[in-house]
């Protein structure tokens, strides 16, 4: 009885799945897949936001102060975007593990160069980013430069996988790698496309595939359009017409759809991050997602 006892406890061992070994607080769906990519069955990872919310604004609720105080490692995109509502979570989670300065506190902008730097600070301006636009998500490059800082973290809070987490890394860059030269290939038809923009949320895409903005719906950033704003968009259409009228999941759809009525063109919407529509279900289809979307505008 007793080695059947032993047999079967042994069974179970090696049946049951290793327990995550760190636990990673992601503020945005993006940061979480990337983890989950890079860490595998190492890593237990959330994210604070949906693709369905704007993450300039959440809430700061018990269940996600709940979360962060168990946290090992927090990554966020930072450069300001989530300066309404991240601090305050820090604060009350009382974690000091992903205070920052720790290892266990990144935050992905600070591994990339940032695009849109502001020439001066001036509220009047709308929501702007001292820093720089914070919207590197949409560049596979932009990704892949923090995929690799995120690995350096991992190792340092769990080094006795540290070989592991290399090898991971390795891994997920041979097929990112050879992913973005497969959309490359297939964005050829987009250079150049004229294209209006929601909210300056896309200006890394737009370099990336050389597309070029004429005009937001937005006056300035984080401001809805007035009625005189869209008129001026409507007469400059006119003038410049632009292909596609771009804007994320989450964001409203009013001022994108009075715009299209008025001047037959498209609204396409993206996914913006993971989640964002059907397909955008993990990094990769978040990136074939955008781009057969757009391709299918242009066609």
């Amino acid at each position: 009885m007793f080695r059947q006892l032993l047999t079967l406890t042994v069974m179970m061992a090696v049946a049951a799945p290793v327990a995550a070994a760190v636990s990673v607080f992601a503020c945005e769906p993006e940061w979480a897949a990337l983890a989950r990519e890079v860490g595998g069955d190492r890593v237990e990872a959330i994210s604070a936001t949906t693709a369905r919310q704007d993450p300039h604004r959440i809430q700061a609720r018990p269940s996600l102060i709940a979360r962060l105080r168990r946290a090992d490692l927090l990554i966020c995109t930072g450069a300001g975007l989530e300066a309404g509502w991240l601090p305050l979570l820090l604060r009350r989670a009382n974690n000091p593990r992903v205070q920052p300065g720790q290892p266990g506190y990144l935050e992905a902008t600070t591994v990339v160069d940032l695009l849109d730097r502001p020439e001066r600070l001036d509220r009047a301006e709308g929501d702007i980013h001292a820093q720089g636009n914070p919207h590197i998500q949409t560049s596979p490059h932009k990704l892949a430069s923090v995929a690799q800082a995120f690995a350096e973290r991992l190792s340092i809070i769990d080094p006795e996988y540290a070989q592991d987490y290399q090898a991971s890394l390795d891994d997920f860059l041979d097929r990112w790698q050879a992913a973005i030269l497969r959309w490359e290939q297939a964005a050829v038809p987009l250079r150049g496309m004229k294209v209006v923009v929601q909210h300056r949320s896309w200006v890394y895409m737009q370099a990336w595939l050389e597309l070029e903005e004429v005009a937001a719906i937005e006056p300035k950033p984080g401001v809805p359009p007035g009625s005189g704003h869209l008129a001026r968009l409507v007469k400059q259409m006119q003038q410049q017409p632009a292909q596609v009228i771009i804007r994320a999941a989450y964001q409203d759809d009013a001022g994108a759809e009075w715009l299209s009525d008025r001047t037959d063109i498209p609204v396409v919407v993206l996914p913006f991050t993971v989640g964002g529509s059907d397909g955008a279900n993990d990094l990769f289809g978040l990136f074939d997602e955008t781009l057969n979307k757009l391709l299918v505008a242009v066609q």
